[in-house]
């Protein structure tokens, strides 16, 4: 069954997809002034930093796919920051804490968004990077109306922001939610923003806003040091990991980013015959969501810091592994808790945004950054402006001897990933989600629903999808398992899947969250076309 109330949108000249309007709007006017997918990306994910700050900022980290259609090059893209060098496991056991707290400095890690934005301008941008932020400049200074969706964040999430002055005074009405309607402005990110353009990512890092945030850091508890900050570095790395799907390449963000787990659940699931099983019927659901609850046990227990930790990546994605990991499966009933993979055997060898845009030319970006949790730690740094994340808080553990346990200057493991799909060498779609630990199951189902069922990109993200926790999150780690279904399945099929052993929920309220986003490019046409999800704000524009 396929739920869809738009249609995609068609170009031949370029399409962008975010989930902010203002962002679209950007770039498809960087696209038309011309600049580039890259140049796009830039400005947009800059406008995003402001108009939804529930999602991502200039204290968040992004990840990204990035394909130069001249070279023919594919690249991926870490923008991860790291945990301070002073911090380790017994500071914090020392301090009495029995997990990493989710709020406050404490749980920031170094922001990486303006570094690569900055960095993917010298790499293959064509515009000046103060070009790029003129637009978030200007929706800093004189505001944008907050639509329902973001007025929802922030009255389910008040209290959070009310924690902390610098925060409330920007995100809240004097203590009270801000209004759908109500024009949100800040100014002091806007004065960021303006030295950030005229003096380079450097006064992030380096300058005096760097001495700023890192002062608010470590007057809150952090551990930060300025050369902390001046070190951070964004990551390129050209071949970025992939699997074969049915003849179609499928690249994804390599660790830190879990991005692997969306190819061994593809590897996993490809000698099931989906399409006969038929869309969203209890058969290919059981089948999706036993391979990935074996990636996600994968996951768990292999990966972390690729700087700290071996991890066996090239094992973890490859054909025979998942053969080895496809026999777990029983199609007549659900696993509860299954072991992680044995490794080394003789088998050869939340809250977040997503956006893409792809050019004329055929440059291809598909980029996800996020604060972590909505709103991140809620804590904006001073009179900077600049609301930090929490994924030091969210993404490491105090276990001893745990891939992902706290150490100084690690990066945790990344629920961010994003994807693009090749066909003979030329990108064929891109996309991906925000949503946590629901960004894999989403991304291989809008990625199947494309392969397998021969969706347009709209249809491909508006169609019903399901979502199984627990996952990786820490907070969640140990909850009962639960298959949550969207609207779209019958209370007949639904009852076959409790038959087999799976915790079900129907969410009858329209969704749980989610929003998806993916360009299919037609090669044989010319013809882009892009699908911007129901389930929330944003579309997709065309040039």
């Amino acid at each position: 069954m396929q739920i869809s109330g738009r249609e995609p949108v068609y170009s031949t000249n370029g399409i962008v997809c975010s989930i902010s309007p203002q962002a679209v709007s950007v770039g498809l006017d960087i696209l038309s002034s011309g600049g580039n997918a890259f140049d796009a990306i830039i400005a947009m994910a800059a406008v995003e930093a402001v108009t939804t700050p529930v999602g991502c900022g200039l204290g968040g980290e992004p990840f990204g796919i990035f394909y130069h259609a001249e070279s023919g090059k594919t690249w991926g893209m870490t923008g991860s920051g790291r945990a301070p060098s002073m911090a380790d496991k017994d500071y914090f056991t020392n301090l009495g804490y029995d997990s990493l707290p989710l709020t406050g400095p404490i749980a920031a890690a170094i922001p990486g968004e303006i570094h690569a934005l900055e960095s993917i301008n010298q790499r293959l941008g064509t515009l000046s990077f103060d070009r790029l932020l003129e637009p978030a400049i200007k929706y800093s200074e004189e505001g944008f109306p907050v639509s329902r969706f973001n007025a929802g964040a922030f009255a389910a999430l008040l209290n959070k922001l009310n924690l902390y002055p610098d925060t409330a005074t920007i995100f809240t009405n004097g203590g009270d939610a801000i209004r759908e309607g109500q024009v949100l402005r800040q100014p002091h990110l806007a004065d960021t923003l303006r030295k950030i353009a005229r003096n380079g990512a450097g006064e992030f890092y380096e300058g005096e806003i760097a001495e700023k945030i890192v002062k608010d850091l470590c007057d809150g508890g952090s551990l930060y040091t300025l050369r902390d900050f001046s070190e951070h570095e964004t990551v390129w790395y050209e071949d970025p990991i992939s699997c074969d799907y049915r003849g179609r390449k499928v690249v994804e963000t390599s660790p830190p980013s879990q991005g692997l787990m969306v190819l061994e659940t593809l590897n996993i699931l490809e000698e099931f015959d989906l399409s006969d099983m038929g869309f969203y019927t209890p058969e290919t659901i059981h089948a999706m969501v036993e391979a990935k609850k074996l990636a996600f046990a994968d996951r768990n227990a292999y990966m972390g810091d690729p700087d700290f930790v071996s991890v066996p990546t090239t094992e973890l994605i490859s054909k025979p592994f998942a053969n080895l990991r496809r026999r777990s499966i029983d199609l007549s009933s659900a696993m509860t808790s299954p072991s992680a993979g044995t490794l080394d055997l003789p088998i050869g060898g939340d809250d977040t945004s997503y956006l893409c845009a792809v050019d004329s030319q055929g440059n291809a970006v598909s980029f996800i950054h996020s604060l972590s949790m909505g709103f991140g730690c809620g804590f904006v740094a001073g009179d900077t402006g600049v609301l930090l994340n929490n994924r030091i808080g969210r993404g490491f553990n105090l276990i001893e001897g745990h891939p992902n346990v706290i150490e100084p200057r690690k990066k945790t493991m990344h629920t961010l990933n994003a994807y693009m799909v090749f066909d003979n060498g030329i990108p064929y779609f891109l996309g991906g989600t925000p949503g946590g630990d629901k960004q894999i199951p989403w991304n291989v189902q809008t990625i199947i629903n494309v392969i397998d069922f021969g969706m347009n990109p709209q249809q491909a993200v508006d169609s019903p999808r399901w979502t199984h926790t627990p996952g990786t999150d820490p907070e969640t780690i140990n909850d009962e398992p639960l298959l949550d279904l969207d609207p779209g399945i019958r209370e007949e099929e639904a009852s076959i899947l409790k038959d087999k052993g799976h915790v079900v929920d129907v969410n009858t309220s329209g969704s749980f969250g989610g929003s998806a986003k993916m360009i299919l490019i037609d090669r044989s046409t010319g013809v882009i076309s892009g699908g911007s999800d129901r389930r929330s704000d944003g579309l997709a524009g065309a040039l």
